[in-house]
């Protein structure tokens, strides 16, 4: 089937031509900073303005996913968290592929169902599908304005130049082997093109990537699907015997309500048994008891979904069942919480540690929900799962998590004495200002002085375009240049 292009469509690639020259200019000229809200500000104007009168549905859904967007892309500019930046190249395209696909879908499209995640798919292949079919449009528009007896003669000659390149390359070898200077004459050659060089190719690729990238998804989404979408009666065809699940839960209860008898008895009555420190007791059983929580959350959600509950009294028993199985799995976290609390008091706050804590923190969320969908069984776990992990993972980047780990080692230092100024120097402003901080409160910490020197001489060596602008980096620069260094 021919591909028709109007007038629109032409102006249209030529505004995502320069949207993507832009990519490349706010991506790869140096660190990304404040280039990525930007970015998105221009890809979703040029989206805006090439849907106008667009008809969008699941638009509460759809808000609530470009806010969150706009957040992540705002966090290069105010933050600088090495681990989310890095998540966030990822994160932030995805999430900008579902918010489109999602709000040009029909209205009757299930988000919270596993057959969205095929229709994005299916989506991208259609975008795919659609450069070629344009390319291919292109190559008749061209053929269509040149005599066919001269084009016939320009492809064989085309052909001719790729087929004789081999040939050409050993032939050239072989002579600048025999003649020194035919090999100087011919070794030359390089330098006359010069201009266009290895870099240069490669921004123009990924211009080129960009532009049919943006095009392509954008003119394809122009037009919904209209096929019907058929939903899949049959994901829960398969279901497991209530019998074997109840035995199951009654074992795996049964093992969990021991465990949690002993940790009343000497965790959290603030007794250990053995030679274990409080810090070793942590260090030992965090991640397995985390792991244990995740393993548990995943038998709920196998049971809910998965298990033939034949009778009323059958499926009143495995609610009551997966209630305690909630419950227990509620100690564990609080058991894992104390646990990551006392080795912390011990060895000082770190980002994995801060992490684990809110991670923490949001599976109570989660295991709260799922005990009210236990006993109210209407309610989508799919809905709520993905709208609280969307939200946890935006609050984790607009939070600054880096500033809390700095604040809470600098009190434990005025409590303890103790402190990793390497550890902070490894981090990114955050860190930087928390040594500032230390430094007015004590100037005598082994090696603080010589780290702030150095610090402070980066600052004023480095000088980086305007793409890497981030509002903390200047706040730390400013003010390291203001510190007196005696």
């Amino acid at each position: 089937m021919e591909l028709k292009i109007g007038k629109s469509d032409w102006i249209f690639l030529i505004l995502c031509l320069l949207l993507g020259i832009f990519a490349e200019e706010s991506f790869f000229r140096g660190e990304i900073g404040i280039s990525y809200p930007i970015f998105i500000l221009a890809f979703y104007t040029l989206f805006f303005w090439r849907y106008r009168g667009f008809t969008f549905s699941h638009q509460r859904f759809g808000y609530l996913i470009l806010i969150c967007i706009w957040l992540l892309s705002a966090s290069f500019f105010l933050n600088n968290s090495t681990l989310l930046t890095a998540l966030n190249i990822l994160v932030i395209p995805g999430m900008v592929v579902l918010h489109l696909v999602l709000i040009t879908s029909q209205k009757s499209m299930p988000w919270n169902k596993p057959i969205f995640i095929s229709y994005i798919f299916t989506r991208l292949i259609d975008a795919f599908k659609y450069n070629f079919k344009f390319a291919g449009t292109l190559g008749k528009i061209v053929k269509s304005g040149v005599d066919e007896s001269k084009y016939l003669v320009w492809k064989k000659v085309l052909i001719e130049l790729l087929l004789s390149i081999p040939v050409l390359f050993v032939v050239l070898r072989l002579l600048m082997s025999a003649d020194s200077h035919f090999e100087l004459l011919i070794g030359g050659i390089p330098h006359w093109f010069e201009v266009v060089n290895a870099e240069t190719v490669m921004r123009v690729i990924i211009i080129l990537f960009y532009t049919f990238a943006f095009f392509g998804l954008l003119q394809v989404l122009f037009k919904k699907q209209i096929k019907a979408i058929q939903q899949d009666i049959n994901v829960h065809s398969f279901k497991m015997d209530a019998i074997i699940a109840i035995t199951v839960l009654v074992l795996i209860n049964a093992v969990y309500l021991l465990f949690t008898v002993v940790q009343f008895k000497y965790f959290f009555s603030g007794t250990l048994q053995g030679d274990f420190t409080y810090a070793e007791y942590a260090r030992k059983g965090f991640f397995e008891l985390l792991f244990v929580t995740l393993i548990n959350l995943s038998i709920i959600i196998f049971v809910l979904n998965f298990v033939n509950r034949m009778s009323v009294f059958i499926s009143k028993f495995v609610q009551i069942l997966l209630t305690v199985l909630v419950l227990v799995s509620g100690v564990m976290l609080c058991s894992a919480f104390l646990r990551l609390s006392m080795y912390e008091e011990a060895y000082g706050f770190t980002f994995i540690r801060i992490m684990s804590h809110s991670f923490m923190i949001f599976l109570v969320v989660i295991f709260m929900y799922t005990l009210v969908k236990i006993w109210i069984e209407k309610l989508s776990l799919v809905h709520f799962y993905f709208i609280s992990s969307l939200l946890y993972y935006t609050a984790i980047n607009a939070i600054d998590l880096e500033r809390i780990i700095v604040t809470q080692n600098i009190e434990r230092y005025e409590q303890s004495g103790k402190i990793d100024i390497y550890h902070l120097n490894n981090m990114s402003y955050s860190g930087v200002m928390g040594l500032m901080d230390l430094y007015e409160k004590d100037q005598t910490i082994p090696g603080l002085r010589d780290i702030l020197i150095e610090r402070k001489q980066e600052a004023l060596i480095v000088d980086l375009p305007w793409q890497s602008y981030n509002l903390k980096r200047e706040q730390v620069k400013e003010e390291l240049l203001q510190l007196k260094l005696e």
